[in-house]
Order: C-alpha cells, then structure tokens, then sequence
C-alpha cells in the first residue's frame, strides 16, 4: 500500500460525501484487503465493519469497485454477498448436504436432477406433507416425461399441511395504513377456515366447484383461499387491478360459481370500486367483504355479506383428494389474446413450498413478506412457502410502494422479503428506507422482472448486505426454474443456479446449445403442469420442441437467458411475444386486442424494451393510423393508457407510442416484433 494511492482513494471518498475519519479508514482496508488472496472475505469484513445504511449509496458501490478492481471475470461477476463456512452449517441446505453425505452444493443439484424421484420422496418427508392415504411410489412411470402421474394411490388435501404448527404460533402478522401490528395465530386462521369451507358446503357448493377470489391480499383472503380448499373446491384466481372484461373471461373459462370480492379497494385516502367490476363481469353469485367495518354498497338480490356467508361451525373434515385434483386456477398470458389457464393439483403446493425452504431458506418462525395478491401466483406461493415451512405470513394492506409498508417491513421484524424489480426503484427513487432497520431481514428475493443491478446492489446495502435470491419461473412451475442460493455467492441480477429438480438447456435459434439463446425444461418435476383448460398442453408446451443434448424431450418456456462464466446466469427478456409489465404476465396479443379497436386505428404491434443498464421492461407501441386520423403520439398515447385502463389492467403503462406506416410482417402474415425491437433501438 502506498501513502499516494490511499490520499487518492480518501479524497474520493470524501467527494461523494464520506465523512474524513471514515474515508481514511475505508481507503486503507480496501488497499489491504485488494492485496489479498480472497476478495470475498475483504468485502464481507468491509461490508460488516465499515460500511452501513446511513451513508451515500454512491460510497458502497465505489468501494466495491475499488477493491474488485483486478477480479478475475472468468470466475463470474463479482459478488456483492458470499455466505460463510459457518452460515452455510445453518442453512437448509447445509443440513440437507449433510443428511445426504453430499460435499457441496453442485454435488447437490447433480443428485436432484439424476436421482429426481428420491430427491422429491426426500422433500416431502422434509417438508412434512400430510395424507389420509400415503403414496404407493413417488411417480407411476419412470419414463414418463410429458405427462407423469405423481403420487399415485394416495390421498390428501394440501391445505391440512398448512396446519401443522401450534395453534398459539402465529400465522399471519398484518398492519393497515394506520400501521398498528395486529397477530393472528394459526387456531385462530384455522377456525376461520374452518367456517368458510362450512359455508360453502351450506351455499350448496360441492367437491369440484370452481370459486372465485378478486380481492386484496388480507387474513380474510388468506382464510378464503384455504377453505376453498379444504371444501373440495377449486380457487379462481382473478387479480384485484383487472378490468371487468377480464374477470369476466376468467370466470366463464374456468366455470366459476361464485366469486369472494370486497366493496372497494382503499388505496392513497381514494375508494377504488371492486364489487361495481365483478357485477359488470357478471358474476353469478359475489360474497362481498367490506372493506371499512361497514358495507358501504347495496348488493344484488343474489348476493351475500360476509357475515351472512360465515358459518359459525368452526370444525371441519377436509376433503379428501386425489394429488392430480385441481385446487386452484391461474392464468398466465396467453399469445392468442386469451389467457391461458392452468389448473394447480394438490401437488403443486409441494413445489412451493420446497423452493422456500431450499431456495430461500424459509425455517419455522421466519417472517415472509411478499406484496402481492391471489390473482397471480406469488400469492398461493406465500402461503403455502410459509406455511408448510411453519413460518408467518406478513401482509400490509396498504400499497407497497410507500414509506409505511417500508416501515411494516421494520416493524413486523420481516426476515424473507420478496420484491418486484419496478418496486425496488420506486423505494429507492423516493428514499423510502432511510432511517429505516431493516437488520432482521436474512434474504430478499425478487421475481417478475428483470432486475437492475444497481437497483439490487442499493437495496442490498440498505438492509447490511443481505442475499438477493434472484427468483424466475412461472405459473405453469408452480415456482422457480432458476434461482439462487443462501450457499452460493450472490451478484446482483444474476442467478446462480437451476431450481433443484428441475434440468434446463440453452439453445440458440438452430437449435444448438449455446451461452445465449432460448431456455428450455427438462422434466419430470413436481410442480410442472400437466394440462391446460382452453389450450392443447402438448401443443403449447412441446409440439416442435428440439431434444436436448442427450436425446432428452425439452419443454418450451419461453425465456431468454444468457449464461455468463462461473456459472451464473442473467435474464434476457422473453423469446415469444410475452412481456412482464410491472411484475405482471401478459402479452403483445392481449395488448393489441384492446387498441386495435380505438376510433383512427388500423392495427398496432405491442413490444417491450429493456432500458440501458437493465432493469424493468418498457412498454412500446407501434401503430398504423387510418388515412385522416389524428397521428400525435402524446395524444395517441393518452387514449390508448385509457383503453388499456378501462378494458385491460391499469397496472400496465404505455412508455411510448410510434406511428408507422406498415407493419413488418412475414410471409405468412405474422407480425415481426423482433424487427419492430431492432427498429426501436437504433
């Protein structure tokens, strides 16, 4: 270390507004820790002795710079946190390495992939599933890739293992706008559960019925969700933000026969109407929570109150299933405009529920935050990740993009936070965490969007540098196909590894494995689905997939991801015409089908793009107007976000309109979005 290198570095320290006795002390252990052999432990004596939330983001992030300044790139991005020899013993992986005499973590994820069928039978007994009748073997065919049976010969109701805790532990920890802590223990969500299975069953409902849930994230949705269940019935999941066409699609595909809604959404000191949409969508039968203590709306003749719907029987026999029963109905984005539904068995759950406790390292008293609801998949995932895991589910009713859920996060001593990428910006944005102790937090993770790393880093630094376990998968997993690790050094916006289980290729457009290019699946896993309700399964799913590279049949995803060296990965974006909008699944074709209807519009193409430096996809679109219609974008794009409002979902935001004259097509009439993308990056 030179007296000249170390003034250097404090004099830049001090610019971006370290304060003088720290920036000397940071330039001399950057200087001495560079100097030596493992950069990783450097950093991490760094990160634990000199650096903290209350300095300029811009001091962690040039002090990562300086001291991995020579870091071998063939050995992967730099990490920004590497876990310990010690913190490894204490994972949930360490432990599972240890009962399975495997050495490491590659080791590992060898074993699950080649030894697939042991690897469930282990997760299971693991994850304590419960069953009235036990399994005669873990799959029926070996052999079986497509379409596998699982579990044959037994019989359960996953929601039973969602009760396996004492019933004084608590369940759910929730907080409102007000930002009072209220604790509901798992007797107490039992019971409740309990009464709405009772009053389904007294509704007349049977074993099978479809019911429908379009409400906010709450103890009461929760309860809903898990009586379904436990009734037999099957769960429709529809979003709260979706407008009234959309719900209305949702609930005639799936069959639905009633649906659980609120009166409105309180949102921001505004009343946001919930029950008006359900009732334009048409709905048979609604049973309407209030959202305030009282109901604020006069129902339909057919309709019920909560209160009147509520059975006061708090016993309740669960009924028995079969695992390939279907429990719940998602819907993911469907490239013909409509949406594709796809039936969760009582299976699924254990996908769930595994990737918590491997992934994210979900242990019994652990608190996991996720902001999001039951229309899409992130919210049956919360509860089953953390209820079979024994942990508690921590929800804020309030939006997630304010300083009061920053602060329910604090408060509710939130050990698992689950983020979108776009939400993570707006935290940062407005600096919502400052002044903030967020030190109870063990992990984050974050899905939805392609993350920016610099977002990732910032929001690493906030909580005392604490993993992000990048997390993508989709409905049709039943959870993640690639991940990360609380084992394995984390970089911001990269994965580190596939999910255990679960095989993947990458292969490029001739079909070659390649570093970039299209991702594909390699089965048989728990999770995956095995039928879809309007769609042909085969057809989406494998018709005309290549094989793998030892003869395996590859199932299609959609994603695009690029490998980079050590073995980490990093999301591209999707290879089909779905996009993520604000953590949400949609597509080119449902986007276009609510424009192209718009007074002057001859068509439109709808394509996302990623911003320079990564991050959350911008929704772009192309449109050709008719000769004499009004061609201003600004206006343009102001009537198309009010189509997109009233007839889609709010939640979706336009970044730009271009008119063009013609759309580029091929020769059998598609339209060539990855033309339209090249176009709009020149």
């Amino acid at each position: 270390m030179t007296t000249n290198q170390s003034s250097l570095i404090q004099d830049e320290l001090l610019a971006i507004g370290l304060a003088g006795e720290a920036a000397a002390t940071l330039s001399e252990a950057i200087l001495t820790h560079r100097a030596n052999s493992d950069l990783q432990i450097g950093w991490d004596r760094i990160c634990r002795e000199l650096l903290n939330p209350d300095q300029p983001f811009a001091v962690h992030k040039r002090a990562h710079e300086l001291l991995f300044a020579k870091w071998d790139e063939a050995s992967g991005p730099a990490p920004v946190w590497s876990p310990s020899e010690e913190s490894i013993k204490h994972t949930n992986l360490g432990s599972l390495m240890r009962e399975c005499g495997i050495g490491n973590y590659d080791e590992l994820y060898k074993w699950s992939i080649t030894e697939r069928f042991s690897f469930w039978e282990k997760m299971i007994k693991q994850l304590g599933i419960c069953f009235d009748k036990e399994p005669e073997k873990i799959v029926g065919d070996d052999n079986e890739i497509e379409t596998p049976v699982w579990l044959p010969g037994a019989k359960l109701n996953i929601a039973d293992s969602c009760f396996e805790m004492d019933s004084g532990r608590t369940a759910i920890v929730y907080a409102s706008d007000d930002g009072a802590i209220k604790k509901v223990p798992v007797g107490e969500l039992f019971a409740l559960t309990n009464r709405v299975a009772n009053g389904l069953v007294e509704l007349g409902l049977k074993p099978g019925d479809a019911v429908a849930v379009d409400m906010l994230m709450t103890v009461e949705s929760v309860a809903i969700y898990l009586g379904i269940i436990k009734a037999g019935c099957v769960v429709v999941s529809i979003a709260d933000s979706f407008a009234p066409q959309e719900i209305a699609t949702r609930l005639r595909i799936a069959n639905a026969k009633a649906i659980f809604t609120q009166d409105f959404i309180s949102r921001g000191g505004k009343q946001l109407p919930l029950y008006e949409k359900v009732v334009e969508a048409d709905a048979l039968k609604a049973i309407v929570l209030p959202a305030a203590d009282i109901l604020s709306i006069v129902l339909r003749d057919c309709d019920l109150h909560w209160s009147d719907f509520l059975s006061d029987n708090e016993s309740f026999d669960s009924i028995s299933c079969q695992p390939h029963d279907p429990c719940n109905i998602l819907f993911s984005s469907g490239t013909t405009g409509e949406p594709k539904a796809i039936p969760w068995t009582h299976t699924t759950p254990i996908k769930c529920a595994a990737d918590g406790w491997l992934h994210h390292d979900i242990k019994p008293g652990d608190v996991v935050a996720w902001p999001t609801n039951l229309g899409w998949m992130m919210g049956p995932w919360l509860i089953y990740a953390s209820l079979i895991n024994k942990a508690t589910i921590a929800l804020y009713e309030g939006a997630p993009n304010t300083q009061g859920f920053c602060k329910f996060v604090q408060d509710a001593k939130v050990t698992m936070l689950g983020v979108v990428p776009s939400l993570v910006s707006a935290w940062r944005t407005n600096d919502l965490i400052n002044g903030l102790d967020w030190s109870s937090i063990r992990a984050f993770s974050s899905t939805g969007e392609c993350s920016n790393a610099d977002d990732m880093f910032w929001l690493m630094s906030r909580a005392g540098y604490k993993p992000i376990i990048e997390y993508c998968g989709g409905t049709e997993i039943g959870g993640g196909y690639i991940t990360g690790t609380m084992v394995q050094p984390a970089s911001p916006a990269t994965f580190s590894t596939p999910a255990l289980g679960l095989g993947l290729v990458i292969l490029d457009e001739q079909g070659e494995q390649a570093e970039a290019g299209e991702l594909f699946l390699i089965g048989p896993s728990i999770g995956l689905s095995n039928e879809l309700l309007n769609l042909d399964h085969h057809e989406v799913y494998f018709k005309g997939t290549p094989t793998g590279p030892n003869g395996e049949l590859l199932r299609r995803h959609g994603d695009e991801i690029r490998r980079l060296a050590g073995e980490y990965f990093q999301a591209q974006g999707r290879a089909d015409d779905t996009m993520n909008l604000g953590g949400i699944k949609t597509s080119s074709a449902e986007i276009e089908r609510v424009l192209n209807g718009m007074p002057g519009v001859t068509e439109t193409a709808a394509i996302t793009v990623t911003p320079e430096g990564g991050g959350p996809e911008r929704l772009v679109i192309f449109a050709v107007i008719k000769d004499g219609a009004s061609s201003d974008p600004g206006q343009l794009q102001i009537a198309m976000q009010e189509s997109i409002k009233q007839r889609l979902n709010p939640l979706f935001r336009i970044f730009e309109v271009r008119c063009i004259d013609t759309l580029p097509r091929t020769a059998s009439n598609k339209v060539m979005r990855r033309t339209l993308r090249a176009k709009y990056s020149k």
